[in-house]
Protein backbone atom coordinates (compact mmCIF):
# COMPACT_ATOMS: atom_id res chain seq x y z
CA UNK A 1 0.00 0.00 0.00
CA UNK A 2 1.04 3.31 -0.98
CA UNK A 3 1.32 6.22 1.81
CA UNK A 4 -0.15 9.15 -0.62
CA UNK A 5 1.35 11.23 2.67
CA UNK A 6 4.57 10.88 1.96
CA UNK A 7 4.21 11.60 -1.81
CA UNK A 8 2.85 15.20 -0.90
CA UNK A 9 5.27 17.80 -0.64
CA UNK A 10 4.34 20.70 1.44
CA UNK A 11 5.27 24.24 0.94
CA UNK A 12 5.59 26.63 3.46
CA UNK A 13 4.68 30.50 2.88
CA UNK A 14 3.06 29.68 -0.15
CA UNK A 15 1.06 31.74 -1.93
CA UNK A 16 1.39 34.17 0.96
CA UNK A 17 2.91 34.06 4.33
CA UNK A 18 0.75 32.04 7.17
CA UNK A 19 -0.27 29.50 4.30
CA UNK A 20 0.73 25.78 4.38
CA UNK A 21 0.60 24.57 0.34
CA UNK A 22 0.07 20.82 -0.39
CA UNK A 23 1.53 20.00 -3.67
CA UNK A 24 0.13 17.17 -5.26
CA UNK A 25 2.34 17.70 -8.48
CA UNK A 26 4.97 15.16 -6.50
CA UNK A 27 2.56 12.51 -6.17
CA UNK A 28 1.62 12.95 -9.47
CA UNK A 29 4.90 12.03 -10.84
CA UNK A 30 5.04 9.10 -8.84
CA UNK A 31 3.82 6.30 -11.08
CA UNK A 32 2.92 3.94 -7.93
CA UNK A 33 1.14 6.72 -6.21
CA UNK A 34 -0.72 7.91 -8.93
CA UNK A 35 -2.35 4.49 -9.70
CA UNK A 36 -2.75 4.08 -6.47
CA UNK A 37 -4.51 7.32 -5.99
CA UNK A 38 -6.96 6.46 -9.18
CA UNK A 39 -7.85 3.37 -8.05
CA UNK A 40 -8.60 4.25 -4.54
CA UNK A 41 -10.74 6.99 -5.93
CA UNK A 42 -12.69 5.09 -8.72
CA UNK A 43 -13.22 1.90 -6.02
CA UNK A 44 -14.96 4.42 -3.54
CA UNK A 45 -17.99 4.64 -6.58
CA UNK A 46 -17.54 1.16 -7.92
CA UNK A 47 -21.02 -0.08 -6.02
CA UNK A 48 -22.85 3.66 -6.52
CA UNK A 49 -21.40 4.03 -10.22
CA UNK A 50 -22.26 7.13 -11.73
CA UNK A 51 -23.79 7.76 -15.00
CA UNK A 52 -21.12 10.42 -15.57
CA UNK A 53 -17.85 12.20 -14.00
CA UNK A 54 -17.73 16.08 -13.70
CA UNK A 55 -14.16 17.35 -13.38
CA UNK A 56 -13.50 20.83 -11.82
CA UNK A 57 -11.17 22.97 -13.86
CA UNK A 58 -8.19 22.60 -13.83
CA UNK A 59 -7.04 19.63 -11.27
CA UNK A 60 -10.31 17.75 -11.59
CA UNK A 61 -9.09 17.41 -15.40
CA UNK A 62 -6.41 15.15 -14.14
CA UNK A 63 -8.76 13.46 -11.76
CA UNK A 64 -11.77 13.34 -14.05
CA UNK A 65 -11.29 11.15 -16.76
CA UNK A 66 -9.19 8.67 -15.42
CA UNK A 67 -11.80 8.11 -12.57
CA UNK A 68 -14.62 7.87 -15.57
CA UNK A 69 -12.26 5.83 -17.38
CA UNK A 70 -12.06 3.38 -14.64
CA UNK A 71 -15.49 3.55 -14.04
CA UNK A 72 -16.65 2.61 -17.68
CA UNK A 73 -18.82 6.01 -17.74
CA UNK A 74 -18.01 9.80 -19.31
CA UNK A 75 -16.25 12.70 -18.28
CA UNK A 76 -17.77 16.43 -18.93
CA UNK A 77 -15.35 19.36 -18.26
CA UNK A 78 -16.63 22.47 -15.82
CA UNK A 79 -14.03 25.48 -16.81
CA UNK A 80 -13.88 28.99 -16.21
CA UNK A 81 -15.80 31.69 -18.01
CA UNK A 82 -15.91 31.31 -21.90
CA UNK A 83 -13.49 28.67 -22.70
CA UNK A 84 -16.27 26.31 -23.78
CA UNK A 85 -17.23 26.95 -27.42
CA UNK A 86 -20.80 26.01 -27.23
CA UNK A 87 -23.86 27.22 -25.12
CA UNK A 88 -23.14 26.85 -21.74
CA UNK A 89 -25.14 27.49 -17.99
CA UNK A 90 -22.77 29.72 -15.75
CA UNK A 91 -23.20 30.15 -12.12
CA UNK A 92 -20.97 32.90 -9.90
CA UNK A 93 -20.24 32.38 -6.35
CA UNK A 94 -18.35 34.28 -3.69
CA UNK A 95 -14.55 33.94 -2.83
CA UNK A 96 -13.08 35.45 -0.13
CA UNK A 97 -12.26 38.46 -1.67
CA UNK A 98 -14.35 38.97 -4.78
CA UNK A 99 -16.60 36.39 -6.86
CA UNK A 100 -15.61 33.65 -9.53
CA UNK A 101 -17.93 31.64 -12.32
CA UNK A 102 -17.94 28.53 -13.72
CA UNK A 103 -19.29 27.06 -17.00
CA UNK A 104 -20.54 24.08 -18.23
CA UNK A 105 -22.31 22.88 -21.76
CA UNK A 106 -26.70 22.92 -21.20
CA UNK A 107 -25.90 19.75 -23.00
CA UNK A 108 -23.58 17.99 -21.21
CA UNK A 109 -25.58 16.63 -18.10
CA UNK A 110 -28.91 15.15 -18.98
CA UNK A 111 -31.78 15.41 -16.52
CA UNK A 112 -31.70 12.16 -14.37
CA UNK A 113 -28.50 11.09 -14.74
CA UNK A 114 -26.11 10.92 -11.83
CA UNK A 115 -22.79 12.73 -11.58
CA UNK A 116 -19.74 12.48 -9.70
CA UNK A 117 -18.28 15.80 -8.92
CA UNK A 118 -14.36 15.45 -8.96
CA UNK A 119 -11.78 17.79 -7.98
CA UNK A 120 -8.35 17.41 -6.15
CA UNK A 121 -9.16 19.35 -3.28
CA UNK A 122 -12.17 20.55 -1.02
CA UNK A 123 -11.39 23.81 1.10
CA UNK A 124 -13.81 26.14 1.58
CA UNK A 125 -16.36 24.17 -0.39
CA UNK A 126 -17.43 27.07 -2.48
CA UNK A 127 -16.16 25.97 -5.82
CA UNK A 128 -17.71 22.44 -5.46
CA UNK A 129 -21.39 23.91 -4.41
CA UNK A 130 -21.12 26.46 -7.27
CA UNK A 131 -20.22 22.99 -9.67
CA UNK A 132 -23.43 21.16 -7.57
CA UNK A 133 -25.20 24.29 -8.24
CA UNK A 134 -24.81 23.53 -12.43
CA UNK A 135 -25.20 20.15 -12.58
CA UNK A 136 -28.38 20.15 -10.71
CA UNK A 137 -29.47 23.59 -12.85
CA UNK A 138 -29.22 21.03 -15.76
CA UNK A 139 -31.42 18.66 -14.02
CA UNK A 140 -28.52 16.07 -13.31
CA UNK A 141 -28.46 14.21 -9.56
CA UNK A 142 -25.20 14.91 -7.69
CA UNK A 143 -24.51 11.37 -6.79
CA UNK A 144 -21.04 12.56 -5.05
CA UNK A 145 -17.98 14.38 -4.83
CA UNK A 146 -14.33 12.88 -4.83
CA UNK A 147 -11.15 15.41 -3.88
CA UNK A 148 -7.96 13.95 -3.12
CA UNK A 149 -7.25 16.33 -0.39
CA UNK A 150 -9.50 17.87 2.70
CA UNK A 151 -8.44 20.57 4.56
CA UNK A 152 -10.75 19.60 7.39
CA UNK A 153 -9.99 22.89 9.17
CA UNK A 154 -11.81 24.95 6.89
CA UNK A 155 -15.17 23.22 7.18
CA UNK A 156 -16.17 22.89 2.95
CA UNK A 157 -17.89 19.55 3.80
CA UNK A 158 -20.63 21.19 5.76
CA UNK A 159 -21.27 23.46 2.90
CA UNK A 160 -21.56 20.11 1.18
CA UNK A 161 -24.62 18.58 3.87
CA UNK A 162 -26.71 15.96 2.28
CA UNK A 163 -24.27 14.77 -0.26
CA UNK A 164 -21.75 11.82 -0.45
CA UNK A 165 -18.44 13.72 0.13
CA UNK A 166 -15.44 11.65 -0.16
CA UNK A 167 -11.48 12.75 0.15
CA UNK A 168 -8.89 10.12 0.48
CA UNK A 169 -6.35 12.48 2.27
CA UNK A 170 -7.29 14.59 5.14
CA UNK A 171 -4.96 17.61 6.72
CA UNK A 172 -6.47 18.90 10.06
CA UNK A 173 -4.64 21.64 10.40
Amino acid sequence: MVDLKQLIREVPDFPKPGILFYDITTLLKDPHGLHSLICDLAAHYEDNRPDVVVGIEARGFVFGPTIAFRLGVGFIPVRKPNKLPAETARVTYDLEYGTDSLEIHKDAVQPGQRVLITDDLLATGGTALATVQLVETLGGKVSGLAFVIELEFLKGRGRLNGYDVFSLLKYSK
